[in-house]
């Protein structure tokens, strides 16, 4: 991260000083500062100087697409790449040709792109932890809805049977919309079992008291 630190006649000019060297904008940087200075005593005296400390604030859009950029290049794959900040989410949005590539089996590779990204933009991270999801051609509400009809199918398959159902392993998130789904359910429990990755959801019946 860059810093510096800057002395000046007042905070204001030190701060002003840092500014220009950082080549950056106030609302960009956090400034701390380190003494505030002191005026001499009938000019005779020479007065102490004040000090600050600039630091530029982390950007974490600008690291993300740069950091995505590369991982595209690499891949051959050209994509506009969207960032948008809400509430310390980093929401990434991609778009271009040949999008199945980067969404893969069952979202696998978008889902281990996007735990790439979360990784990057977090390391050496000294404020906020930014969470990261990363999409393309709303590939994951489309999944979302596919998994909330299959968790409704089960559901009245587990009633009309009378036995359980184990769904295919799925991710945590994955795994937490089907819980989501069925959690009103007053004839419907929902489980998770296995270990990750083949961690999976039963759908079973309450059982009576």
């Amino acid at each position: 991260m860059n810093f510096i630190e800057m002395n000046g006649k007042t905070v204001e000019e030190a701060i002003q000083k840092a500014l220009q060297a950082l080549k950056a904008t106030e609302d960009e940087v956090d400034i701390e500062i380190i003494d505030e200075g002191s005026k001499g005593l009938f000019k005779i005296f020479r007065g102490k100087e004040a000090k600050v400390k600039v630091t530029v604030k982390k950007n974490y859009k600008d690291e993300a697409k740069d950091f995505l950029r590369k991982i595209l290049n690499t891949m051959g794959i050209l994509a506009e790449i969207k960032v948008n900040e809400e509430n310390d989410v980093l929401k990434i949005n991609l778009i271009g040709p040949n999008m199945g590539l980067i969404i893969g089996h069952r979202g696998e590779t978008l889902d281990s792109l996007q735990y790439l990204v979360n990784l990057a933009v977090n390391k050496n991270n000294e404020g906020k932890y930014k969470k990261v999801t990363l999409d393309t051609e709303n590939y994951r509400s489309k999944r979302e809805e596919t998994l909330k009809k299959l968790a409704g199918k089960m559901a009245y398959k587990v009633r009309k049977t009378n036995k359980p159902i184990k769904l295919e392993p799925m991710n945590p998130y994955e795994r937490r919309i089907i819980h989501s789904a069925l959690q009103n359910d007053f004839s419907i429990v929902t489980y998770s079992e296995g270990d990750e990755p083949y961690r999976r959801v039963v759908i079973d019946l309450k059982k009576k008291a």
